[in-house]
């Protein structure tokens, strides 16, 4: 059996103040818990990884710092790894969004752009053609670690477990790893399945 593991991996935490809307908002991380996380990072990957980063900062920092670390390994930034596009929400107060628009989100939550951003439509198709070439590397025997957000993770586990159905706003998962954590998963029979959290 393949034994190739696929590493999702977390930027450190954001500087950005708590209770702020960011999806593409480029806000940068905390530069030590960076380094931190690269550190384990580097002593974790095997060799021969094959990988990948948001081009949003707080990800090309966590991947720079691994890089440095890690001279035998190369990451390339990948638009389909980066987190959702609130638009107009981003960088405002969660507080101060009406609750009528987070109320259209809820009803129609595959669909809605929030802030007339990006939908969840159009993130889940653009993860599930990276997730697909990751899913082809592992099955050559290849690692894969992406360097990625939150709601990439959400949307891997997702298209992991229901394919292509579209998910209503009390489906969708809320479990990911944590600032500058990351979770394993392998093939399996019918997909992906969660093997190790950091």
């Amino acid at each position: 059996m393949n034994s190739a593991a696929w590493w999702l991996v977390r930027h450190a935490a954001p500087q950005v103040a708590p209770g702020t809307c960011y999806g593409a908002l480029d806000v940068p991380a905390d530069p030590q818990a960076t380094q931190q996380t690269a550190r384990r990072l580097a002593e974790a990957l095997p060799t021969g990884t094959l990988m990948s980063h948001s081009p949003l900062q707080r990800c090309e920092q966590l991947a720079h710092y691994l890089l440095a670390l890690r001279p035998d390994l190369a990451s390339n930034p990948d638009p389909r790894l980066r987190e959702m596009d609130f638009g107009d929400w981003e960088g405002r107060p969660w507080a101060d969004i009406a609750r009528s628009e987070i109320d259209a989100w809820t009803q129609d939550f595959a669909h809605y752009r929030p802030g007339a951003g990006e939908n969840l439509h159009s993130m889940l198709a653009r993860v599930d053609t990276a997730r697909r070439e990751a899913l082809e590397a592992l099955a050559q025997g290849r690692p894969v670690a992406w360097i990625t957000h939150a709601g990439v993770t959400r949307c891997v586990a997702w298209l992991s477990s229901h394919g292509g159905k579209l998910p209503l706003s009390h489906q969708w998962p809320l479990e990911a790893p944590g600032w500058g954590d990351w979770v394993m998963v392998r093939p399996g029979l019918t997909g992906e399945a969660p093997v190790q959290q950091a």
